[in-house]
């Protein structure tokens, strides 16, 4: 099988989640971007439908998939509403796969089920105000007293963190030194601990129906057995979960480039301006044709990525190259379907206003297109 061609079952999944995308997401996304608020029913039906256990073994309540499968799925929510996308995303990248690849058996047990049925979320604390894309500078602090894990500090930007059904969040934190670099862990901390307080969410540009928080912890206790994975491992393990994100941000970005050329093409043969339709022109058909040939190597770029992951061989460079590739797409999408539409481009019940907001994040979260770029030539031998 060519790395670029779906299966059969690809494809059938892939159709229905753009069904749902249509019939479901896509009719009240103006709504939950206007009021801000994440539509919990849509998620409830998104856990229905298995996305959010697409890749995870059936033992563990999951659909036995890959993370092809799940990329499929979050490409197909991304052209509708990148919201619901990241929703997903980051609710299976950023919050069960910790768990999954680092827990013990117990917190697999415990935590898995729910998560995997969409019936909670979790989020991932790396973030800091002085830690972003140089996640080693985490200040946060994490120190056993006892049975118990007291922590203080703060992060940003967490997605998933403060909904009414986030049950918990995994943060990373300095837990002591050695060799005198700082030892980083990841903690589980519920929903509710004392000490742990979500605060009020963003004003953001984008993703507006997207939940994120910062959260502070002020003597936030947990017990000695929610640390996840083994002590000192917790950056060099999100690593590792942030190479897989990078390919699942990829798949959002193309399907968001691709409801931008989706959404260009109607328009332009349905406009009329001075007695033709825009399509008519040459310069509209160019702008459009680039639009097409973006989504392509997004596409592939993506697929070939998760292809290689799948299959258990080395993606870092592969998932790089398709976030900055995929990334550009959805931005420059935007851009193009945005003056395509004109004045009603700039008017937010159209998605296209829509995605031209919230593409920008694509090029900053689970690492900036800079970072894509060094990790790029890195691989090359020049950094």
């Amino acid at each position: 099988m060519n790395t670029f061609d779906l299966t059969d079952e690809e494809r059938e999944l892939a159709g229905m989640v753009r069904e749902f995308a249509d019939t479901v997401v896509a009719p009240v996304a103006y709504e939950a971007d206007r009021t801000k608020t994440l539509p919990l029913d849509v998620v409830a039906q998104m856990g229905e439908l298995g996305l959010f256990g697409l890749p995870f073994p059936e033992e563990l309540g999951g659909q036995g998939g890959d993370y092809m499968a799940l990329c499929l799925a979050i490409e197909a929510l991304g052209r509708v509403d990148q919201s619901i996308a990241i929703t997903l995303e980051a609710g299976v990248s950023l919050g069960a796969m910790p768990v999954f690849r680092f827990g013990t058996d117990q917190q697999k047990a415990e935590l898995l089920p729910d998560l995997l049925a969409g019936r909670a979320l979790a989020g991932f604390g790396l973030t800091e105000p002085e830690a972003g894309s140089d996640a080693g500078a985490t200040r946060t602090t994490a120190r056993l007293d006892g049975d118990e894990w007291v922590i203080d500090g703060a992060k940003q930007f967490i997605t998933n963190s403060g909904t009414a059904i986030t049950r918990f969040v995994t943060v990373t934190a300095v837990t002591g030194e050695s060799g005198g670099r700082k030892e980083i862990s990841t903690i589980i901390v519920p929903s509710g601990t004392p000490g742990f307080t979500v605060e009020p969410a963003y004003d953001k540009v984008g993703w507006h129906a997207s939940d994120t928080h910062p959260l502070t912890f002020t003597g936030a206790r947990v017990p000695a057995a929610n640390l996840l994975g083994e002590r000192g491992r917790g950056f060099a393990n999100f690593l590792h979960i942030l190479d897989e994100g990078r390919i699942a941000i990829a798949a959002l970005s193309t399907g968001a480039a691709e409801g931008c050329l989706e959404a260009a093409v109607d328009y332009a043969r349905s406009r009329i301006v001075f007695g033709e339709a825009l399509a008519g022109r040459q310069s509209i058909q160019f702008m459009i044709a680039r639009m097409q040939a973006r989504v392509h190597t997004a596409r592939l770029a993506w697929h070939h990525a998760a292809r290689l992951r799948d299959a258990g061989r080395p993606f870092k460079t592969e998932a790089a190259i398709a976030k900055l590739t995929a990334s550009d797409a959805a931005m420059d999408n935007a851009r193009d379907a945005t003056q395509i539409f004109g004045g009603n481009g700039f008017m937010n019940e159209y998605p296209v206003a829509r995605h031209f907001r919230d593409s920008k994040i694509l090029e900053i979260g689970e690492g900036t297109t800079e970072v894509q770029l060094l990790v790029i030539a890195r691989a090359l031998g020049l950094a």
